[in-house]
């Protein structure tokens, strides 16, 4: 497993070890020791969710706070345009973002820590998205900060509009988002 630093302090990109012979391929998802190796702390997954998505939906920016959680995200078919925004006022990249594309071809995952926004636009005609995390959903803490942000000017590879559910539609811009200290 190859794990490489992003231009956002935290956030990391996993390449897993794909084994593939005659009969299809293998390959190991999580291993809970090289990972917080990685990312140096003990970290507990508490919930999984998968959601499934048709082309050019665009989902988030998401993120919770007081209780916040950290993701790790992979595809597990299909194809998007993951987005990760450091939401951390302390941080020297604070309203910065990285994107990768993931896929379930390339089998790509990013480690999103608490801190952060996230969002991804599906780039394939379904992709179903897997990510785990370290603290359960409550919708109470949950925000979202406006996709089209142009403090944030992330560069979507957008042809036309998304398809947005009404929450992201009322995402606040990030003068307005509660954010992290």
């Amino acid at each position: 497993m190859r794990i490489t630093p992003t231009t956002l302090p935290g956030v990391l990109l996993i390449e897993p070890r794909v084994f593939e012979d005659a009969r299809g391929w293998f390959l190991e998802s999580f291993n809970a020791r090289q990972f917080e190796a990685a990312v140096g702390a003990n970290v507990q997954f508490v919930q999984d969710n998968v959601s499934h998505s048709k082309r050019h939906v665009l989902r988030g920016l998401h993120y919770q706070t007081p209780q916040s959680q950290g993701k790790l995200v992979q595809v597990i078919s299909g194809e998007i345009f993951d987005i990760a925004v450091d939401l951390r006022r302390s941080s020297s990249a604070f309203g910065q973002w990285v994107g990768h594309i993931l896929s379930a071809e390339n089998h790509h995952q990013v480690w999103i820590p608490e801190g952060f926004a996230h969002g991804f636009l599906t780039l394939s005609d379904t992709a179903n998205v897997l990510y785990k995390v370290t603290n359960y959903y409550a919708p109470e803490c949950e925000h979202t900060l406006a996709w089209n942000e142009p403090a944030l000017n992330i560069q979507w590879p957008l042809q036309g509009e998304p398809v947005l559910s009404e929450k992201d539609k009322q995402g606040l811009n990030l003068q307005m988002a509660p954010v992290f200290d």
